[in-house]
């Protein structure tokens, strides 16, 4: 039924969208006007859609904050998955053909896509979210490395298989599955050779660059990338609008003023920050705090990571004043009592947030809940109004 109704909007765009260039143009037009796009939230007018073996394309898809991809929808239920700096992935519906004439630099997706290799972790949140996981029949992280519940059941009843990490995959599994997409972070970059492997497979391959987005909503939009994928455009829609929601809702509020150290300490005992210009920083910003290392200087922010290593004595000079410490567990280990983090360094013990007993930790969930990233928002702006302390997401407090 979901594709029927979406193959129905699709032709009403197409007829609204002819009638316009008949008219003299198409610089008017405007989806609202479709009959039933009150049912179609997601389509805008296309521009600048890439040429598709002569089809007509008849709407894109609307993005608020994602900047890292794009889809086109073209007559006949053919819609086009840009990934910048990616590739052009066709979706070709069930029961149709591979359109005569097709460029060969765009990758053919035969619908339905139901064997489909993930070693992208960020995105299991969003095929949760769209009720998709079943889709998944391949993962390249065993359940111990999982912190979403459905998957680590998944993977303990078969549901799943884990086919060996993005370096090593289980070739043998892929072909014997009869894997219909692996779906790849840019740690396959890495890996050139394996990604050729797994095409001379004829596996497509997709490297998916939600972790390159500036804004947490930006990651978070690519349910949408996702929806289109798995014919749930509407659902994806829905479901950003919730968590965009969160955002709107903190619009306006006025600063605090309160500082955020958000950092971890490395087996080297040197502490990782977040650059400025990181996604993080971005939410702390909205939550109506400000970032302890807002003033890092040019010369430290030279390399293309999204994090910068300063000694302990250069942290300690930047955060020691800071309202809050936030440790930040995504990639080390939570720490469990202050006790631990004065074992990492005895200068801790001099930090106002140490003092004041305001130190937090982020859980190891958190990279992997795509889903509800904005959520964090919410928890940063209950740490500097003092409200909603027992309401938390993602922080728990260090005592």
């Amino acid at each position: 039924m979901q594709k029927k109704k979406r193959l129905h909007l699709k032709k009403n765009l197409a007829v609204v969208l002819t009638a316009a260039v008949l008219a003299g143009g198409t610089s008017q037009w405007n989806v609202q006007s479709v009959q039933g796009a009150e049912e179609c939230d997601y389509l805008e007018e296309a521009q600048n859609a890439p040429d598709v073996a002569g089809l007509q394309c008849i709407g894109q898809m609307k993005l608020d904050y994602a900047e890292c991809f794009d889809v086109f929808y073209y007559e006949d239920d053919y819609t086009l998955l840009d990934v910048y700096d990616s590739g052009e992935f066709l979706l070709i519906p069930e029961g149709s053909q591979v359109p005569e004439g097709l460029s060969q630099d765009i990758v053919v997706l035969k619908q339905p896509l139901n064997k489909i290799y993930l070693q992208a972790t960020s995105a299991m949140a969003l095929f949760r979210a769209l009720d998709c996981m079943d889709r998944i029949r391949l993962v390249g992280t065993d359940a111990n490395g999982w912190y979403i519940d459905e998957t680590v059941e998944a993977i303990n009843n078969g549901d799943m298989l884990f086919a060996g990490k993005y370096s090593e995959p289980d070739y043998e599994m892929l072909v014997n599955e009869g894997c219909d997409l692996a779906l790849e972070s840019t740690m396959l970059l890495h890996t050139p050779k394996v990604q050729e492997m797994i095409q001379m497979l004829d596996i497509p391959v997709l490297i998916e660059r939600a972790s390159y987005e500036k804004g947490t909503l930006g990651r978070t939009e690519w349910i949408k990338f996702y929806g289109a994928m798995m014919d749930k455009e509407q659902e994806a829609y829905d479901f950003f609008e919730k968590q965009k929601k969160i955002v709107d809702d903190l619009e306006g509020f006025k600063n605090t003023g309160k500082t955020i150290a958000f950092f971890y300490v490395n087996s080297e005992g040197t502490v990782v920050v977040r650059k400025t210009d990181d996604y993080i920083v971005n939410m702390i910003n909205i939550a109506g705090a400000r970032y302890a290392f807002d003033d890092l200087s040019d010369e430290a922010d030279t390399s293309t990571s999204s994090s910068i290593t300063l000694s302990m004595e250069q942290f300690y000079a930047q955060a020691k004043d800071a309202d809050f410490l936030v440790y930040n567990a995504t990639i080390a280990d939570p720490i469990k009592s202050v006790d631990e983090l004065l074992s990492q360094s005895e200068l801790f013990a001099d930090f106002k947030a140490v003092k004041e007993g305001n130190v937090w930790t982020t859980d190891k969930a958190f990279f992997q809940a795509t889903d509800i990233a904005a959520n964090l928002i919410l928890d940063f702006n209950h740490l500097v109004t003092g409200q909603d302390l027992d309401q938390m997401t993602f922080l728990t407090k260090v005592d």
